[in-house]
């Protein structure tokens, strides 16, 4: 259930169909860009498909850099919408890749928390959820920290298009079940496909309602 209308959804393919450009990079919160409008970020584990949704989502093949490098992304990655200037989406690194030093984990976790916690600007978090695994120990880790931190949420399964209908319908039961008990999830899950655009009219009317 999206819940959105058809105005909805019209206006949120027009923005999206606008300017959309990388802004810049920040590996530390000293780099962040100056708060001045509305931010939706993106978490989601290092090989659910967040660059493939990003660059979905914005029609452009080339915005968010894809790898086959699991958890390459270690930096909060800002992109400008609108001109002039509405709202930002934020990349922000991956997690759960098995093979990364400790130290890359802490310092992770550190800017993870450190940027959910300060980010006055920061309206919604969409959580990434790969549809044929569902909620793993790893997400629940962040479905933590943005609760801990009162940051609206709201989960987004993607490859949707990688399983048979009736799996899909299982597993967004069980990830509503989930979204349930936790204080600052929105209850309503998108369903995305990147590869075939299945949700992505839906994902763009959520980021605009996200931001007011």
């Amino acid at each position: 259930m999206s819940g959105f209308d058809d105005d909805q959804i019209e206006a949120a393919r027009k923005i999206f169909a606008g300017p959309v450009a990388f802004l810049k990079s920040a590996p530390k919160l000293e780099h962040l860009p100056s708060p001045v409008v509305p931010e939706v970020a993106f978490a989601g584990r290092s090989n659910v498909g967040k660059s493939s949704l990003l660059n979905a989502l914005a029609n452009r093949n080339g915005l968010a850099r894809t790898s086959n490098t699991p958890g390459r992304t270690q930096e909060l990655n800002f992109f400008d919408v609108g001109d002039p200037l509405k709202f930002r989406l934020v990349d922000m690194p991956g997690y759960g890749f098995a093979k990364a030093p400790k130290d890359m984990l802490r310092q992770w976790r550190y800017l993870v928390n450190d940027f959910l916690r300060g980010r006055d600007v920061l309206k919604r978090a969409l959580v990434l959820i790969d549809s044929r695994h569902g909620i793993k120990d790893v997400d629940n880790e962040i479905l933590d920290m943005l609760d801990t931190a009162a940051v609206s949420y709201r989960i987004v399964l993607t490859k949707t298009d990688k399983i048979k209908a009736t799996e899909l319908a299982e597993v967004l039961e069980q990830t509503q079940a989930q979204a349930r008990k936790r204080p600052a999830a929105h209850p309503d899950i998108i369903s995305t496909s990147s590869e075939k655009g299945m949700g992505i009219p839906e994902l763009r009317a959520a980021v605009l309602e996200a931001i007011g």
